[in-house]
């Protein structure tokens, strides 16, 4: 099946965790259960609800299942649909679905229910972050385990898509309420929601294949300090701490009761730069930013070297890269004429608003020094989680710059929208997504994508900082832990101890 690329937000809310379990004793007592660790906690349990990429992290491919599956390497499989032909303009796909599935209220799994998830996450009140997506599909019924999806574009994504979260099949008396009580088709059920601690999911006896699902009881702890995720680990109260912070990555390769995987991701994280605001609205200002900061700097402060510099909003090795680093290079003396030409008066004075993961944060520190040397005073305002959500990404986007990581693989349909939190607006960059949109010969696609990333790079609509290397450190027992991460989820059931 064909490779695919989409985006999302990095997301959740803080908790701390006990640190008493002496090591490896849930692996050793428990050869069926595991605990992992997560950053941040979700806002919620339905993907299709909010941005946070937290929620996927608990429920994708565990509670709630796809049409397709998102493998390591960024391949798409079946999982709830068998087979699928798609027509040569590429704008018809067919489905074959799985019989035999049933959700975990019982209630059948089948064509009505697919045409159901993808019309109601199209529709007008949608709050699903792929609506524009979806509201592009007619979903034609044509027997009880047979779909047709006419896309009005051509997305040569949509597979891969469809194995989002975003993309979830859900069941239509429970939908309104899987945010606090998710019904699926996965393997795995929620047992208890301990807010600002941790999630429990049992294995769901009802699942078609239950014998193939080792892991009988998994639960995520939300640990957002990076001191005591280390802890945590040590002591042995979690198994395994994919994405974990990279800090003290050393101690624990050279300890044999762990395994270290350093994983790639199609994730970017940047210098987001509120387009809206003045004199941020001037082109200028924001390449003067962008000049200011030093990215190989911020990789070594924030990311503890785990990450290649970006130039745009893309991915070295993806579909149509291109490198744009040259175009806002590192140049402190001409980000001091840059805002001289604009007029503005320094000291420029900044709110650089941080959410609580530990790459802002720690990032934060390293380019307000920056910005320093150049006239720009960044005033760092650390929020949780929910601030962000609400203020920063969502309602009044009351910010001038934050940092952020967009992890979902191909999000350049973001800045298509005007209201989206960084308030750009480009008639050019419409034009070119459209474009590239209905673009059918790879080659077109990629000389577009080409032309889009020099756009953005050009515009400066950010200062672009990285793309990121996710650290997972596990006990060396665990088996199955994924080695790549093309979007953000902890498949549990390729899980089990050896």
């Amino acid at each position: 099946m064909t490779l695919n690329r989409r985006t999302v937000l990095a997301t959740g809310a803080i908790a701390a965790v006990p640190l008493s379990t002496p090591f490896g004793a849930l692996a050793q007592g428990r050869k069926d259960a595991v605990t992992l660790a997560m950053t941040l906690e979700p806002p919620g349990l339905d993907p299709t609800a909010g941005a946070a990429s937290a929620i996927a992290e608990v429920v994708q491919y565990n509670i709630f299942e796809t049409l397709t599956k998102i493998n390591p390497d960024g391949s798409v499989s079946p999982l709830l649909a068998e087979s699928w032909e798609v027509s040569p303009d590429l704008k018809t796909y067919t489905f074959k679905l799985r019989r035999g599935v049933k959700f975990s209220n019982g209630e059948p799994f089948n064509a009505a229910t697919v045409k159901f998830s993808f019309d109601r996450a199209g529709a007008e009140k949608s709050t699903n972050k792929d609506k524009r997506t979806f509201a592009a599909l007619t979903t034609q019924v044509v027997d009880d385990y047979t779909v047709v999806l006419l896309n009005k574009e051509i997305d040569p994504d949509l597979l891969f898509l469809l194995g989002q979260a975003t993309a979830i099949i859900v069941e239509p008396k429970s939908a309104d309420t899987n945010a606090n009580k998710p019904v699926g088709t996965g393997p795995y059920q929620l047992n208890a929601w301990n807010k600002g601690s941790s999630v429990v999911l049992t294995a769901w006896p009802g699942f078609r294949a239950p014998a193939s699902i080792k892991i009988k009881r998994a639960t995520f702890r939300f640990i957002s300090d990076p001191a005591a995720q280390v802890a945590a680990l040590l002591a042995g109260d979690v198994d395994a701490f994919p994405r974990v912070t990279p800090r003290s990555v050393a101690q624990f390769k050279a300890n044999p009761r762990f395994q270290v995987v350093v994983s790639g991701s199609r994730a970017k994280t940047i210098l987001a730069i509120n387009n809206a605001k003045k004199p941020l609205d001037d082109v200028r200002v924001r390449r003067a930013i962008a000049a200011a900061v030093d990215r190989k700097a911020v990789i070594e402060g924030a990311a503890d070297g785990y990450g290649a510099p970006i130039g745009s909003h893309y991915v070295p090795g993806a579909f149509g890269y291109v490198d744009t680093t040259g175009i806002n290079p590192y140049d402190p003396e001409k980000a001091k004429r840059l805002l001289a030409e604009a007029g503005v008066k320094t000291p420029l004075e900044l709110t650089m608003t941080l959410p609580p993961t530990p790459y802002a944060r720690q990032g934060g520190e390293v380019i307000a020094a920056q910005l320093a040397k150049v006239g720009i005073v960044a005033k760092l305002q650390n929020v949780e989680w929910a601030q962000w959500m609400s203020n920063t990404y969502g309602g009044p986007h009351n910010y001038d710059l934050t940092i952020i990581s967009h992890v979902e693989p191909f999000d350049l349909v973001n800045f298509t929208k005007p209201d989206y939190y960084w308030g750009y607006k480009s008639a050019k960059f419409n034009e070119l997504f459209d474009q590239l949109k209905n673009a059918a010969r790879p080659a077109d696609r990629a000389r577009l994508l080409g032309e889009a990333q020099r756009l953005l790079a050009t515009d400066a609509v950010h200062a672009f900082l990285y793309s990121n290397q996710w650290i997972t450190v596990a006990n060396k027992g665990l088996k199955g832990l994924w080695k790549d991460f093309p979007v953000f989820v902890n498949d549990l059931s390729t899980l089990s101890w050896s």
